[in-house]
């Protein structure tokens, strides 16, 4: 692929017309947690489940996970996303050891897509940092394993964790694909912004260079990716080690336009001066954020909101 400039432009400018969130609390609190085997959460996903489960739990399903061993993907269901949030009883729904196909220190960052096709939830998640993996499911709670999708093997030998994995429906022009995969991969130290597309959702074919690096942030690292379309062209949303960034990568996703931050932590808890790992559902007019808020290693779970715009979709 051929290298293009990294442009960063003022985010007075850059940022008009995306939205300003607003914190708004917790969808339930880490202390009440029946699986908390570490008291830190990361990686939010919340993802709408009435019409497409049956018998579901609530309307909206939110998935989240430790990240220090031994982690484990859980999940907390809602009737609204402004709460509140219950915790499944049945925590964790795919935990580090999994016989026959995998028994690792640790599995986190769940991300999951709906496949209209085939009504079936695609769960996305990681254990080892070095490996991307997914499961399957026609309820969204219990998992059929499928594959391991994405490791090391994938990029140059420099890069030592393929993790932080989200898919979304979209099609690169000339690519032949219908999905892309958003991922962070730490190269040579530094945590960057990786681009995968396919075809199924588990055959996956991966860019060697990265999509967002994070100089143009001002930044040593980045991670946590997610996609949204404003007026039809892409662009990636991530954290850097503190707050929530917004880059454009264009149509053929060849561009690399820092636009600033979209979302600055509060220095009040649960915030603490940190805010990661974004996830986007809309709801009345209202788009919420679902994130991680505070010290790394020590996070929450938190929600923020802000009035929908027109023209821009956060894509789920």
């Amino acid at each position: 692929m051929v290298a293009v400039p990294v442009l960063q432009a003022p985010a007075a400018q850059a940022l008009s017309g995306w939205p300003t969130f607003t914190h708004r609390g917790v969808p339930f609190r880490r202390e009440d947690l029946a699986y908390n085997p570490t008291d830190e959460l990361i990686f939010p996903c919340i993802r709408l489940v009435a019409g497409r489960a049956a018998d579901p739990l609530g309307r909206w399903y939110l998935y989240y996970s430790p990240h220090n061993a031994p982690g484990g993907i859980c999940m907390a269901y809602g009737n609204s996303l402004g709460g509140p949030f219950t915790e499944y009883s049945a925590n964790p729904v795919v935990a580090r050891t999994w016989a026959p196909h995998h028994s690792v220190s640790h599995v986190a960052s769940p991300h999951v897509l709906w496949n209209e096709a085939n009504r079936t939830f695609y769960l996305y998640y990681h254990g080892e940092n070095t490996t991307t993996r997914l499961a399957r499911s026609a309820d969204g709670l219990n998992w059929t394993y499928d594959r391991a999708i994405l490791t090391t093997a994938d990029l140059p030998e420099n890069v030592t964790e393929t993790s932080y994995a989200r898919a979304f429906r979209h099609a690169i022009p000339g690519r032949g694909n219908t999905y892309i995969m958003l991922f962070m991969g730490n190269q040579a130290g530094t945590r960057k912004i990786f681009l995968a597309w396919s075809g199924d959702q588990r055959r996956w074919t991966v860019q060697q260079t990265p999509l967002v690096s994070p100089a143009g942030d001002g930044a040593t690292q980045i991670a946590n990716p997610t996609f949204a379309l404003k007026n039809g062209i892409p662009h990636v949303i991530y954290n850097s080690v503190d707050a929530i960034h917004v880059t454009r990568v264009g149509t053929d996703f060849d561009q690399e336009v820092h636009l600033g931050v979209m979302y600055e932590p509060t220095t009040a808890a649960p915030d603490l001066g940190r805010a990661a790992a974004p996830s986007f559902a809309q709801e009345n007019g209202v788009v919420h954020m679902f994130y991680e808020a505070g010290a790394r290693l020590h996070g929450r779970i938190a929600r923020a909101t802000a009035a929908a715009i027109p023209g821009l979709s956060f894509r789920t």
